[in-house]
């Protein structure tokens, strides 16, 4: 019994020091971090840094944090923000976002508000953060721009996974989201008339997309990973009585061009058709030539309520069956 409660002594000895020696190497690598980042000419900046969770957890608390790289032009600030592990399990992180929060981009600026807004974070190696898979999710999830225009949302899941019969950077991705209500510009600029409902019924997507290398802390810090090839299982978008649907695959090179073709699915496709032409997705001088070319082709498909079309991505334009329709965008993460 005496040699059974001095070995337990000793381990609880042992665990401790290891619990505060890991606490301690955590916050000097944080502030070693943090000094890195304003060494590359970032904004980064913390009011107080504590490690909590003794004996099981290791729980970094932040105050009123703000991070900002204007070479990019994103930047985020919020009150609080908690990034939790377990101290046996140090690869596997929990990042848990305050309810209120800033993002500024090279767009705008925006309030963010939500209920519940967390990640989970599956670390392959410790000392860079190589990602293995991640997943976020939030519910209730408000974005409101500078001009009090909001954007909300039910719920959100986002999930992330290497692929792991692939040694390159190939990621599996999904995307749900439900009933999304678009900020009212947005809706008047796709649906002037006022014909769908509010709020899109659901949003879903899943693809496989091949970078140029690893998503891990030390890229991230240096250059974002860029797409090379996305695989489009399925996009799908349901609002009111329309359905859109997209699959295809395309690669993109250095500069961002996608080259490829995605096949195009939509149910009720001349509304679809009407609101991107409202919209200046498609432009009005060729919208009737296109819903006429486009109505001969759904009636020989034999269903002239569905449409079933490649959009083409070549030499930088994109094409929608035969119908040119300008510039492709440009596929590259800042």
């Amino acid at each position: 019994m005496r040699t059974l409660l001095s070995l337990i002594i000793l381990g609880a000895i042992a665990w401790s020091g290891y619990w505060f020696v890991g606490s301690s190497g955590l916050q000097t690598g944080v502030a070693q971090w943090f000094d890195d980042r304003r060494g590359e000419g970032w904004l980064a900046e913390y009011n107080t840094h504590e490690v909590q969770g003794f004996p099981n957890r290791f729980d970094s608390h932040f105050n009123n944090i703000y991070l900002a790289d204007p070479g990019t032009g994103w930047a985020w600030t919020a009150p609080e923000f908690q990034i939790n592990a377990l101290s046996y399990n140090p690869g596997h992180l929990i990042a848990v976002w305050p309810d209120q929060q800033k993002l500024a981009t090279p767009i705008d600026k925006y309030d963010i508000t939500s209920e519940d807004m967390r990640a989970s974070i599956v670390a392959e190696n410790v000392a860079n953060l190589t990602l293995n898979r991640a997943t976020i999710t939030a519910t209730e999830l408000d974005v409101t721009d500078s001009k009090g225009h909001t954007a909300a949302l039910s719920s959100l899941v986002l999930a992330a996974e290497r692929l792991p019969e692939s040694e390159e950077a190939v990621y599996r991705l999904g995307l749900q989201i439900d009933d999304f209500k678009p900020s009212l510009p947005w809706k008047k600029l796709i649906d002037p008339s006022g014909a769908l409902p509010d709020s899109l019924d659901a949003i879903n997507a899943d693809l496989t997309v091949a970078f140029d290398e690893l998503w891990s802390m030390e890229a991230i810090n240096t250059a974002r990973p860029q797409p090379r090839n996305i695989h489009i299982r399925l996009v799908e978008a349901r609002w009111g009585k329309l359905l859109l649907q997209l699959a295809g695959e395309v690669s993109v090179d250095s500069i961002g061009y996608p080259t490829g073709e995605v096949t195009v699915k939509a149910r009720n496709w001349k509304e679809i058709l009407e609101l991107a032409i409202a919209s200046g997705a498609v432009p009005e001088g060729i919208g009737g030539s296109l819903k006429d070319g486009l109505s001969l082709l759904s009636t020989l498909s034999g269903n002239p309520e569905t449409l079933d079309i490649p959009l083409t991505f070549e030499y930088g334009k994109v094409k929608f069956g035969p119908v040119p329709l300008g510039p492709a965008p440009v596929l590259k993460l800042r």
